[in-house]
């Protein structure tokens, strides 16, 4: 899920040099606030494992493994190790309901088909209800903006009907800087498919909270750039308060994974950059590598590296611990009920020391 690439440098550190630019952050300032953490899973092995070994530092644990279907079926299962984890630290389990690859036709008839919208809502009450679980947010993604008064009244609704048998809703919502689409085929693409949907006040009313995933700034479809840079997530962040969200509706988006660009060909395609989503391990074993020397950007509050491999250039930005302390600092400054990271398993290992 924003345009400031910073510079870079090409000089050489030894490994241990690099290791404490990764590994050391900085303190964090939050001291004793009480903010929820709700950090995201996945049903992978090393997903499920970070959780099991961490969750003493987590409020909700939202695995994502539902997904709903064009006729308002809801297929999936939580992993019963994360279930019986999350019981016995009083974790709160909201496992995601999402439209399955973020597929937009399946989203757009489950919104305005009466009859597959009624047997959605059904269907998420039986799934909390019967599962004990204590809530369901919402990841409907690739929601074209012309949905966006269905998916309102959508969300609504289902609120209702899951309220009413003690259960939370709350949504994962795709941040924008305003309502204008901006100029240029690739913003009006994102703004019209991913961006534009999310009456951020109506559903902020209507729902328990927002999970604002001020991450994915950059990706593979864009240029090189941050994950989520700092000043980009707080002009999200603005936006969304002056749009009359709640601080205490608003769960701020960190990412915990890294971006890797780099060059490939492909049959169908030809040559061009393709961004990748990768784990800390995988930045460590890229330093290694390539003996790099992560240079940290004091604006965006991130570290970035480039460097030739066969004489083209390759882009890492990274998010460490550091990186994820300075960013829980917007929690803090506004005042905001707490922060939803994407995702359990690609987290520098330094950020449980610096969790609240």
């Amino acid at each position: 899920m924003s345009e400031h690439i910073g510079r870079v440098a090409s000089r050489r550190l030894s490994t241990a040099a690099i290791a404490c630019l990764l590994v050391c952050p900085a303190p964090s300032a939050l001291g004793a606030q009480q903010i929820e953490a709700l950090w995201y899973s996945t049903a992978s092995e090393t997903s499920t494992r970070s959780f099991l070994a961490n969750a003493e530092h987590i409020s909700i644990v939202a695995p994502q493994v539902f997904a709903m279907d064009k006729n308002g079926a809801i297929k999936g299962h939580v992993d019963p190790r994360v279930v019986a984890a999350a019981r016995e630290k009083h974790v709160k389990l909201v496992p995601l309901v999402m439209n399955p690859g973020f597929d937009q036709p399946t989203i757009h008839r489950v919104l305005t088909v009466p009859a597959v919208r009624k047997k959605a809502i059904a269907n998420l009450v039986a799934l909390c209800r019967d599962n004990h679980f204590d809530g369901i947010q919402f990841d409907f993604e690739n929601v074209h903006v012309n949905d966006k008064a269905a998916f309102t009244s959508f969300a609504k609704e289902s609120a209702d009907a899951l309220h009413a048998v003690h259960c939370t809703l709350s949504a994962a919502v795709v941040p924008r800087l305003s309502d204008d689409p901006g100029t240029g085929s690739y913003r009006k693409w994102i703004f019209d498919n991913w961006r534009g949907v999310y009456d951020y006040k109506a559903l902020a009313e209507a729902l328990d909270f927002i999970s604002y995933m001020t991450y994915a700034q950059h990706t593979g479809g864009s240029t090189p750039g941050p994950v989520a840079g700092y000043s980009w997530m707080e002009e999200c962040l603005k936006f969304a308060l002056s749009t009359g969200v709640p601080p205490d509706k608003i769960s701020l988006g960190i990412p915990s994974y890294s971006d890797w660009w780099y060059p490939v060909y492909e049959k169908k395609t030809g040559s061009r950059m393709r961004g990748s989503d990768i784990s800390y391990t995988r930045v460590r074993e890229l330093v290694q590598k390539f003996d790099l020397h992560p240079t940290w950007d004091e604006r965006e509050k991130t570290a970035f590296a480039m460097w030739p491999d066969g004489g083209v250039y390759d882009h890492l930005w990274i998010e460490d611990a550091r990186a994820f302390a300075a960013k829980l600092e917007l929690v803090k400054k506004y005042k905001l009920r707490g922060y939803s990271v994407w995702v359990l398993g690609t987290e520098d290992p330094a950020v449980w020391s610096v969790t609240p």
